[in-house]
């Protein structure tokens, strides 16, 4: 079915204020939820607002706000205090943001918090501010590590935004072969994902996704991409996460975010951006290949044509769940 993207926004509001969610919190979740639609990346648009109500169904919502635990001039660490990771990381954006513009640099931490999202959209927030970031955040341990079947990191993403002169470059992966939430849709539509990305609990290789669950995903890029994971496991350990992270609960979030007027005036720097953005661009692609296209390109053209189009396709199976729990 077709949804304009206010109804769909509307919706994942209504959903978050369901679940217990306040006006500001449901904005936030509701922002990014349709972000991912209208960037094409639907495994984390409205089927994550039915993972998120079935997570508060198990567990009930956080009852403390986010809290600032210590902070200096140019740091701080917050609890999370078990609020759903958009909220948490949002928090920690702003706060990152603020005091970044003030000293010129600023490192903030996050635990207790779970699905986090595109850590793009933070390091979008920022972008728009002039400002430059380096993002990670930890998770349960669903990933193994290169030559294993079990987990022992998380899909654990990564994230680097740079200010330009026109759409920010940001470059943000997982260091999973497939995403938590690839998984989930998958078993939420009943299909296989694809071979070579996840363990069963006997360790055998599976193209189904409840044993994808029970196992363990495999890394991505091998070695390299397993060390990387490991790096943002530690990094989220160094955010307040335990060692151990737990099932959808505990992730550490860490931010450090920079003004480029520490190095140089901020126009020169995001003007040598816009160059080498272009000149990267300007490489001859391979035969038969595609325009060379910098990191966050492709999402940025989606959604303006998606916000162009007005509409966002959402399965009967989810929107009938999101209408069962906003009663209708």
């Amino acid at each position: 079915m077709q949804l304009t993207v206010a109804d769909a926004r509307s919706l994942v509001e209504d959903v978050m204020k369901a679940l217990g969610h306040d006006k500001d919190d449901s904005w936030i979740i509701a922002d990014h939820i349709i972000d991912c639609e209208l960037r094409g990346l639907t495994y984390g648009g409205l089927p994550r607002a039915v993972s998120i109500s079935e997570r508060i169904g198990r567990t009930g919502k956080a009852r403390k706000p986010v809290e600032t635990l210590h902070e200096t001039p140019v740091s701080a660490r917050l609890a999370g205090n078990d609020n759903i990771g958009y909220v948490v990381a949002y928090r920690a954006t702003e706060m990152a943001i603020a005091k970044a513009k003030i000293s010129g640099i600023s490192v903030i931490g996050a635990d207790g918090n779970w699905y986090t999202g595109m850590l793009s959209y933070y390091a979008e927030m920022a972008a728009a501010e002039g400002l430059l970031t380096m993002i990670i955040s930890n998770a349960t341990p669903w990933v193994a590590p290169h030559g294993s079947v079990d987990g022992r990191f998380g899909t654990n993403p990564v994230c680097y935004g740079f200010p330009s002169t026109a759409d920010p470059i940001i470059w943000d992966i997982g260091t999973s072969s497939i995403m938590h939430a690839e998984v989930m849709l998958a078993r939420r539509l009943g299909e296989q994902i694809p071979e070579g990305r996840a363990f069963d609990l006997q360790g055998a290789p599976t193209t189904d996704p409840d044993a994808a669950l029970a196992g363990a995903f495999t890394p991505w890029g091998g070695h390299k991409g397993a060390g990387l994971g490991m790096a943002v496991q530690l990094l989220g350990i160094f955010a307040g996460s335990p060692v151990e992270v737990p099932d959808l609960a505990n992730f550490g979030y860490l931010m450090v975010t920079m003004k480029p007027d520490l190095m140089m005036p901020e126009q020169e720097y995001r003007q040598k951006v816009t160059d080498y953005a272009e000149s990267v661009r300007s490489a001859r692609p391979v035969a038969g290949g595609e325009p060379v296209r910098m990191p966050f390109d492709r999402s940025a053209r989606v959604r303006r044509e998606r916000l162009a189009a007005d509409s966002i396709e959402v399965t009967d199976a989810v929107l009938a769940r999101l209408r069962e729990v906003v009663g209708g």
